[in-house]
């Protein structure tokens, strides 16, 4: 694995049983190819669950944000045993909360208030890469 400085890893919801999953990764590809292309990597929450040592390692030398669809907290937890904690965690049904008028039922194909949810979700996690790579900065 080739690490690089200055990189904040994202790990994101892979659960498919509620339209927040879809949410939570939609929002993680919108940060990686539109907000903070440069400053983040996504590290996959199946993989570094079976073993994955490359996706582990990462997340125990870089500052990693846990980004989970439902309570049930899957990246966070996982990432918790087998990484340490997550510098952040990103609750999509949190994030909801700020925006009721914004509701989530498809977990196929993404109307545009379920995009514009992803789009805060995403605002959320770039809000998080930027403060973590302020701070790093500082020490």
């Amino acid at each position: 694995m080739t690490l690089a400085t200055g990189k904040v890893g994202i790990i994101c919801c892979s659960g498919e049983d509620f339209a927040e999953g879809t949410i939570s990764r939609v929002a993680t590809r919108l940060v990686l190819e539109k907000l903070r292309p440069d400053q983040t990597v996504t590290l996959c929450l199946p993989l570094f669950l079976a073993g994955g040592e490359d996706e582990r390692a990462f997340a125990r030398v870089f500052p990693t944000i846990a980004v989970d669809g439902c309570s049930k907290k899957c990246a966070e937890a996982g990432t918790k045993k087998y990484s340490g904690k997550p510098v952040a965690t990103i609750l999509v049904s949190e994030v909801m909360k700020k925006y009721p008028h914004l509701k989530v039922k498809s977990r196929e194909k993404l109307a545009p208030q379920e995009m514009e949810l992803a789009t805060k979700v995403a605002e959320e996690i770039a809000k998080e890469v930027d403060e973590i790579l302020c701070r790093t900065a500082k020490k």
